[in-house]
């Protein structure tokens, strides 16, 4: 960084959209800044917030992308600044005044499961790594551990913080053995001559430029996008027989899924919200087959949450294969036996993931079943024969019962938060089973597509633990416990480039090795540039 007179940093903090969320997530946030602005000044620096409080709006976060762009209007292009989050954010509120700012950059999180700063984070990184925008990151628990000063001198000092991403590989097709190569490359043909419909219905949730993949990219691997309206999906809604809603709550009931109504919508799940939600399921299904999609994704966090109720449950369901069965209007049933692979937020690197995924695992005899996550916290755990630190993965919506322990059984439906949801609608929670997965990341960077692959284990930790996690968090999600194989906490967050994560389950050690494998050359031979990152034998 070029030596400055002025040793000023500038500060912004982009915020949620939606008021209740800013103004209940503006105490941790203003905390944060404190414990940052405190850290600063012992390195001879001050800090100039670039947008004042808001004393109506009673928070002080960058809540929409016209009030970012004019902030940015009117700061020094060329100086030092800090983007620091604590909570979760729309990434577009600032992404526009960033590609044109000239100084160095900074993004920064507290390390803290409480609101979702690390995931708002990622995503922004996730964001400005696709529009090509140089930017440095950083993350911290207490403001004053060794990491952290170390990167924040070195960032004052040039401009840049140079991570230790030594866990990452470039993919080789030459270097995994040719019957893992040749399955793969075999499936990715396949699936290309055959073409992929990707229902999207709506694109661009919340401001995630980072979930789009541009349709040129995408049409080299062989999916398409067939552009569908929430609008659609909600007029679907109202046409959907209540007795056929009642007959698929009616199945989960059987299965065993426990539902925590209570009689305020306004702050409880009621049961008329969970038989919304069972419209909304059979009119996803039908549109999905209306247009021939292999995989569906419901934005829902804009539009639909100023009508209904929320898609939570619906996502899970759809990503069971084991899932009430769904009739057309002339009574044929709909994806009969399948799982009709949704992709969360319509994140579209995850629907291009999660539908590779699903259909390649069945190919191998493995269960196809996955999801993304949120990679929301985590801390090192000792106890229970195991000592490492271990990922928390939360995610509202998408979590197939498949992936619970006790199953349909295991799971239980919770209101949405208020404060997000207002029109409530449940969850699909339950604790993910112990056991080997694949995790990946499907992204944009240099307008080309790259996957990230790694194994993983799934642990079990004591429920009080458990609990411990989820009440730090938000105790409504589905939960799952992960230990990275052979990657850190530091060396996964400066590598990471989104916010979600995709998981699947594979039956042995092995096997999650093996399938990594397959899927690399699957994905290679779509095109995708692929790496390997940690233990992958």
């Amino acid at each position: 960084m070029e030596k400055r007179v002025n040793k000023e940093i500038l500060l912004v903090s982009s915020g949620d959209l939606r008021l209740s969320a800013n103004q209940s997530c503006w105490a941790a946030q203003e905390q944060m800044e404190s414990q940052l602005t405190a850290a600063l000044a012992n390195l001879g620096w001050t800090v100039k917030r670039a947008h004042p409080y808001d004393s109506v709006k009673k928070h002080g976060f960058i809540d929409s992308q016209r009030m970012g762009m004019d902030i940015f209007r009117n700061i020094d292009p060329e100086q030092p600044l800090i983007v620091a989050e604590s909570v979760w954010q729309y990434s577009h509120h600032v992404l526009a005044g960033l590609t044109t700012h000239r100084g160095p950059i900074l993004t920064l999180a507290n390390w803290s499961g409480q609101w979702p700063g690390l995931v708002g984070m990622l995503n922004l990184n996730g964001c400005l790594t696709k529009a090509n925008v140089t930017y440095s990151t950083l993350w911290t628990e207490n403001f004053n551990d060794d990491f952290f000063i170390r990167g924040l001198e070195q960032w004052l000092e040039s401009g840049t913080i140079g991570h230790d991403q030594s866990h990452v590989r470039p993919f080789d097709l030459s270097l995994i053995p040719s019957a893992d190569a040749e399955k793969g490359i075999s499936f990715a043909k396949e699936l290309r001559d055959k073409k992929v419909i990707m229902g999207v219905f709506d694109e661009g949730c919340m401001g995630m430029y980072n979930a789009i993949v541009p349709d040129e990219l995408l049409h080299k691997t062989g999916f398409f996008k067939e552009r569908l309206s929430q609008s659609a999906l909600y007029a679907g809604m109202t046409r959907v027989k209540d007795e056929e809603a009642e007959k698929v709550l009616q199945w989960m009931l059987d299965k065993g899924v426990h539902f925590n109504w209570g009689s305020q919508p306004e702050t409880e799940l009621t049961r008329a919200q969970t038989l919304d939600q069972c419209k909304m399921y059979i009119a996803a299904v039908r549109i999905a087959a209306e247009f021939s999609c292999d995989t569906i994704g419901i934005q829902y966090q804009q539009g639909l949450k100023d009508l209904t109720v929320a898609s939570d449950l619906v996502e899970g369901l759809l990503n069971n294969q084991d899932r009430p069965p769904v009739f057309s209007e002339t009574g044929v049933e709909l994806y009969a036996q399948e799982a009709l692979p949704h992709f969360n937020e319509v994140d579209e690197c995850a629907g291009l993931d999660g539908l590779v995924t699903y259909n390649l695992w069945r190919s191998l005899g493995f269960a196809g079943e996955n999801t993304l996550h949120d990679i929301r916290w985590g801390e090192h755990y000792k106890g229970q024969s195991i000592d490492d630190f271990v990922w928390l993965l939360l995610i509202s919506g998408a979590a197939p019962a498949a992936h619970f322990i006790d199953g349909y059984a295991g799971a239980s439906s919770e209101r949405q938060p208020p404060m997000y949801f207002r029109l409530g609608g449940g969850t699909l929670k339950g604790i993910s089973k112990p056991g080997f997965i694949v995790w990946s990341r499907v992204y944009v960077i240099y307008n080309e597509l790259h996957c990230d692959l790694g194994v993983a284990e799934v642990v079990a930790l004591p429920a009080e633990e458990t609990e411990r996690r989820w009440n730090e968090t938000t105790p409504e999600w589905p939960i799952m416990h992960v230990v990275l194989k052979g990657i850190t906490r530091d060396q996964m967050m400066a590598r990471h480039k989104a916010n979600h994560i995709q998981v699947v389950y594979t039956d042995t050690e092995a096997g999650a090795h093996e399938a990594c494998r397959i899927k690399a050359a699957a994905l290679n031979e779509l095109g995708l540039k692929v790496h390997f990152c940690g233990e992958v034998n």
